[in-house]
């Protein structure tokens, strides 16, 4: 096996590759193709409503009722056929993305201060009022997006969340629905694709509208949330999901090609990156993983995801190992070294961290409670995944009620807009100067009675 020399770009770490993605990184952002379907349907979807939704809808699944929304009656059925096992497994995950997302919350605080006499400023973290989660369908129902977008946005204090999830093959995902029911969905909706997004956004007649979008989707649906971006708030900009682990000589090479493996499967676009500090451990997976995957059930997706887009980089020590992964700002970074809480000082942009052996990538995806809707494409660099603060909008607040320190401010702002050539703006701080001193105005004859 050849080893070549690389460096990412713009990047001062010199690594080796054992093996190189078969497709090079062009942004994979949406293609021309998609965003003029979205636009398309979009634009219908706002001149038409729901007359436009029930056609997309039968187009793309098949599936055009009177109405999407499920009923009491319907819930009622659904949560019957579903097994007794899969629900108490739907709730034992929910209460742990419940008390992760109540922890969060706790960690946020209102307060209000006294700058000078008499002026108060505050904070107060205000829930959206009503937001909407997309949960896909496609080839892997992820209920575990319910527990992600709808929990989170419970606990934030969201009043309405309206909750759409398509058909599967024609058929109704009875756990999906179950778990964003048992999630505390107030509405759910069998509707999928830019249809269900484009409805949630804009409304219809019969869907109201929200003001927030979150949940992971396919290309179509991240374009949607991407133009629809500006009409509501949405939680990231999503892409393909992405790997990266960093092993040092003591790491389990099966493992870490089982848990590269793991994440490939979501899709032949989800690269998988290995960076180590051992050439033989890296010759290991590489051997591995070539032999998994042949027998692999998703290796569909699995197997061209590796070809055209896993790597694996063997550097000169874990120094270069951490800022080779910072280059990368990938949204899963799991580290299997002798020492993996290092990462924790060492490491800057990442999505979410996974710390040694015991854990791994899905963990956080299906059970352990931290929030699995994570930054992609790099986003790591300057923002963190889906959380309760998501949901919050931190607002100010300010009174004065001391009139000497509005006359100072008045007097402070006149002179400050002044150099701005704002006059507007100094004249409101003039005239309190004038009121609550007794002075006079100089740009009017106005006088306040005492």
């Amino acid at each position: 096996m050849t080893i070549d020399t690389d460096r990412t770009p713009a990047s001062a770490v010199p690594s080796r590759l054992l093996k190189s993605p078969a497709r090079k990184d062009e942004g994979r952002g949406s293609s021309p193709e998609v965003r003029k379907v979205v636009e398309e349907v979009i634009a219908d979807i706002r001149a038409r409503g729901d007359e436009a939704v029930r056609e997309y809808s039968e187009r793309f699944d098949k599936y055009s009722p009177d109405t999407f929304l499920l009923g009491e009656e319907q819930l009622a059925e659904i949560m019957a056929r579903v097994p007794q096992q899969v629900i108490d497994d739907i709730t034992f995950v929910q209460e742990q993305v419940r008390v992760m997302a109540q922890r969060q919350l706790e960690s946020l605080s209102d307060f209000e201060i006294e700058t000078l006499p008499g002026v108060l400023l505050g904070q107060k973290n205000v829930p959206v009022e009503a937001a909407g989660a997309y949960i896909p369908g496609g080839k892997y129902p992820l209920l575990a997006s319910a527990h992600m977008t709808i929990i989170t946005a419970k606990v934030a204090g969201v009043e309405r969340l309206a909750a759409c999830t398509p058909l599967i093959q024609g058929e109704v995902p009875d756990a999906t629905v179950a778990a964003m029911h048992l999630a505390g969905a107030d509405e759910i909706y069998l509707l999928g694709g830019i249809q269900a997004v484009a409805a949630m956004a804009i409304g219809t007649e019969t869907i109201r509208p929200v003001n927030m979008l979150a949940g992971p989707g396919n290309a179509f649906v991240a374009e949607a949330k991407r133009q629809l971006f500006g009409d509501v708030g949405i939680d990231l900009f999503a892409g393909p999901t992405e790997v990266l682990i960093v092993a040092d000589e003591h790491a389990d090479p099966f493992i870490v090609a089982v848990d590269l493996l793991s994440q490939a499967e979501h899709g032949p676009d989800s690269p998988a990156v290995l960076i180590t500090t051992s050439e033989d451990l890296g010759r290991q997976v590489v051997d591995h993983i070539e032999a998994i995957l042949p027998d692999m059930p998703t290796g569909d997706y699995a197997g061209p995801a590796w070809r055209d887009w896993g790597a694996v980089h063997v550097v000169e020590s874990l120094e270069d190992a951490y800022a080779l992964a910072d280059e990368y700002a990938y949204e899963h970074v799991q580290i299997l070294t002798e020492e993996p809480r290092v990462a924790l000082e060492k490491m800057h942009n990442y999505g979410a961290l996974f710390l040694g052996e015991g854990t791994c990538v899905s963990y956080g995806d299906k059970v352990i409670g931290t929030n699995h809707v994570l930054p992609t494409r790099g986003a790591a660099r300057y923002t963190g995944g889906l959380w309760v603060g998501k949901y919050l909008r931190t607002v100010t607040y300010q009174e004065v009620i001391n009139t000497e320190s509005s006359a100072f401010f008045g007097e402070l702002c006149g002179r400050a807009a002044r150099v701005e050539r704002f006059e507007g703006h100094a004249r409101s701080g003039d005239v309190r100067a004038a009121k609550y001193r007794g002075t006079g105005l100089s740009w009017s004859d106005h006088t306040f009675e005492k």
